[in-house]
């Protein structure tokens, strides 16, 4: 089953852990460490109410900053639009937008696609059709696709090991925001 089609069929868990866990993994070009998002994760986890661990995410990351390039920019956009109230229709398309954000944003930083992409090529991979995806964004497109079935398959118990498998992209994206960091000098 294509990404989008993931999108469309999960339920409200589903779907705030689709866009959390794309936030997740690209909290290290917020400057975030692993644990400003941890609050968001049990409140699924336990049902509980996300708007205070939002909010304090909201405050460890700060706002956006004048001179930011762009696979920033779309990452602090990811954090801002997550809505305050977990409704199935905000969080559908949160998750959708934080899905195609996150994929350009690994396209925008894997050097082996040169930091450009075709503005149809995100929507091709999650449809599922055929894509030249270059390697750190067909891993997260992979990362995606797993998290949404796992939520699909173990409801609740699959929170564990979708985050994860957002760790793992998380740490993934930190070498190369790290390695990006050394090349600027």
């Amino acid at each position: 089953m294509s990404l989008v089609e993931l999108i469309a069929q999960a339920d409200e868990r589903g779907l705030a852990a689709s866009g959390l866990a794309c936030l997740d993994r690209c909290v290290p070009l917020l400057g975030g460490d692993d644990e400003v998002l941890r609050p968001l994760w049990a409140s699924l986890v336990d049902g509980s109410e996300w708007t205070a661990g939002l909010e304090k995410a909201r405050g460890a990351l700060g706002p956006a900053q004048a001179g930011e390039d762009e696979a920033e920019q779309l990452a602090h956009r990811m954090l801002d639009a997550a809505p305050a109230e977990r409704t199935a229709e905000e969080i559908r398309a949160w998750a959708d937008a934080c899905s195609v954000a996150s994929l350009r944003i690994h396209r925008l930083l894997d050097p082996a696609a040169g930091g450009g992409s075709p503005a149809d090529e995100p929507e091709t991979g999650r449809a599922g059709g055929d894509t030249d995806a270059s390697p750190l964004v067909a891993a997260e497109l992979r990362r995606q696709v797993v998290v949404l079935e796992l939520l699909a398959e173990h409801g609740p118990n699959g929170l564990r090991r979708a985050l994860d498998v957002s760790v793992e992209g998380r740490r993934v994206l930190q070498a190369v925001v790290s390695r990006r960091a050394r090349s600027r000098g």
